[in-house]
């Protein structure tokens, strides 16, 4: 298997943590030298091993944006 190479150019912001520590972040990474991607992902404590996550370009995390922005959470309780 290939050696995933990972560098977070940008951390954004803590989404949530679990019992074990692994914290789940948006964060700004570059994967195997790419351009960096907006990514929502769970990260080990110490950041050296990564969980099954999502990349999106900036279009993508836009739209998400104006989704976010219409949706009543209200209406989830």
């Amino acid at each position: 298997m290939a050696e995933l190479k990972f560098e977070i150019t940008e951390h954004i912001g803590v989404i949530s943590e679990n019992a074990k520590g692994w914290t789940k972040e948006l964060n700004l990474v570059s994967w195997n030298e790419r351009e960096p991607k907006y990514d929502i992902r769970e990260w080990s404590p110490d950041h050296s091993r990564v969980g099954k996550g999502v990349t999106l370009t900036i279009d993508e995390l836009a739209s998400i944006k104006d989704l976010l922005a219409e949706l009543d959470l209200d209406s989830f309780d």
